[in-house]
């Protein structure tokens, strides 16, 4: 089974220009989405406004994709199933991200795939970023292909892929994750 993970520190954005881009990209992002209640509303709304073709969405890819394509050192490079699923804290919430937290996920199967159970106390923004045009993500609202996913406040999940490789690059509200929740919890109303 997956390790934990928790903490640790972000990326140093001085020795890693695309990640410092990403960020810069996501605090534009966040200026127009800031009063957005994560959810499945949002996660409609997201899809609708900002996916694939969207310039927003578009240098998220870019960014991301070359992170990984290219072995840069800052995107999705701590594992915690081995190389399949790892993941890196690009940005912690600050002033300047408006309190969010930008992390990448990286997961690969192309069977289902289960990454570590979580909680997200105020909920999640999720890109989905596909590496391989097959892969998809299983958000609260079903499977997502290339786009958004948006988890409301106080759901809980297993991450699945399946298909092949994608990197989740999610947002959260205040940087806040739990990886207390069980999977028999009842999920709240906001999912």
């Amino acid at each position: 089974m997956a390790s934990s993970y928790s903490g640790g520190d972000a990326v140093d954005l001085s020795k890693h220009p695309n990640a410092k881009a990403l960020v810069d990209r996501a605090k534009e992002f966040f200026a127009e989405v800031q009063n957005l209640t994560p959810g499945h509303k949002t996660e409609a709304h997201l899809n609708e406004n900002y996916g694939p073709g969207n310039p927003f969405y578009e240098d998220f890819c870019r960014l991301v994709r070359g992170g990984i394509e290219n072995d840069e050192g800052w995107c999705a490079t701590i594992p915690i199933d081995g190389q399949k699923y790892r993941r890196s804290k690009v940005s912690l919430p600050c002033e300047d991200t408006r309190f969010f937290s930008i992390t990448t996920v990286y997961m690969d199967s192309q069977g289902v795939y289960r990454g570590q159970y979580h909680q997200h106390p105020y909920g999640e923004i999720n890109c989905v970023i596909q590496l391989d045009e097959t892969a998809e993500l299983m958000g609260m609202q079903g499977w997502q292909k290339a786009g958004w996913t948006s988890p409301g406040p106080g759901t809980h999940h297993y991450p699945e892929v399946r298909g092949g490789a994608l990197v989740a690059l999610f947002f959260l509200p205040a940087g806040r994750i739990s990886y207390e929740a069980k999977p028999d919890w009842a999920q709240p109303a906001s999912l």
